[in-house]
């Protein structure tokens, strides 16, 4: 098997997001492929990375459309099993006026819950640069050992550790485990890419520096990136802490995927340059392209699917400059 630029294991699952009403005054949802690291994969394959994805959808209608859109985006699809029992797991988000989410979630169980450890494809998570994951595989015992087996194997054979913490409050049995989960993520990436609620949540600091600080006293993560929505972006690295501005939308619709796709850009330029090899320069050319990158996604419906090429990233930021 030839070496992955990222593998990544997961959550695969379908978004129902809100398309407007019926003639009946009925809300209307459109089924649109999810679940983030599938849609930090689907924008590196779009930037050129060859990526491969470990999971669980059901053996039904939904996970049959799930594989194919993968697929379709380029990411390899042989770590993908497909559950006889259980179902595909479903989300419901609610956008409200300005674009920020809700989430309701079909999963107790749902198939993403049920990936085993001795269904892990070992000769995948050996031959990647990089290993992405988060915090929704490691909701349940079982899943839990899948993911930490996985993190192991890849990172003793020398892979990049990305964790995006990615937190959903109503998937965890409590808060505690969540933040338990979380902390074992902290303690074995190289990347992590945190939002600011989600940094508040964790360290108890407004400040976001004072947060960070915390965090890097607790944990050796040599790069973090922080999203912060409206308010850019910053990556702290070494002594260096760099912000880059936002590229705010008028035509704004949701923000689901943003945040996916701000980090698989900031991946992608570690991809490119190595985690070692990063200033200043190199780490605003990043939080540029990715704000760039996750701005554009927010003027389209979901995510996986319709991920900005290149060249439309690269056109946004001429135009600003």
């Amino acid at each position: 098997m030839g070496k992955f630029d990222v593998v990544a294991l997961g959550e695969l699952l379908i978004d129902f997001t809100e398309n407007g009403e019926s003639g009946q005054g009925n809300p209307l949802f459109e089924a649109n492929p999810g679940g983030a690291p599938c849609n930090v994969l689907a924008m590196l394959s779009k930037l050129g990375h060859k990526t491969a994805f470990i999971g669980k959808v059901g053996k039904d209608f939904f996970g049959e459309q799930l594989k194919s859109a993968i697929m379709e985006a380029g990411i390899n699809a042989d770590g993908l099993h497909m559950d006889d029992e259980v179902h595909t797991t479903l989300a419901l988000v609610h956008t409200y006026p300005g674009g920020d989410r809700d989430f309701s979630f079909y999963r107790n169980p749902g198939a993403d819950m049920m990936l085993r450890e001795e269904e892990l494809d070992e000769e995948m998570l050996k031959n990647t640069r990089l290993f992405h994951f988060g915090t929704l595989s490691m909701t349940d015992t079982e899943v839990r050992k899948a993911t930490k087996r996985a993190v192991d194997i890849a990172k003793e054979s020398g892979a990049l550790i990305s964790f995006d913490p990615n937190l959903r409050p109503p998937l965890w049995r409590s808060l505690d485990d969540a933040r338990e989960q979380t902390a074992y993520g902290f303690s074995r990436c190289d990347i992590l890419k945190i939002s600011d609620n989600e940094l508040q949540w964790f360290t108890g600091e407004e400040d976001f520096d004072a947060g960070i600080s915390k965090l890097r006293e607790q944990y050796n993560i040599p790069l973090i990136m922080l999203s912060m929505g409206k308010e850019g972006s910053r990556a702290y690295y070494k002594d260096l802490r760099v912000e880059v501005k936002p590229f705010l939308q008028k035509n704004t619709i949701e923000t689901t995927g943003a945040g996916d796709t701000f980090g698989a850009c900031c991946l992608h330029h570690i991809l490119m340059y190595g985690l070692g090899n990063l200033d200043g320069q190199k780490l605003t050319q990043m939080l540029t392209f990715a704000n760039a990158a996750a701005s554009i996604v927010t003027t389209r419906k979901g995510a996986l699917r319709v991920m900005p090429t290149k060249d439309e990233v690269e056109s946004l930021i001429a135009d600003r400059v």
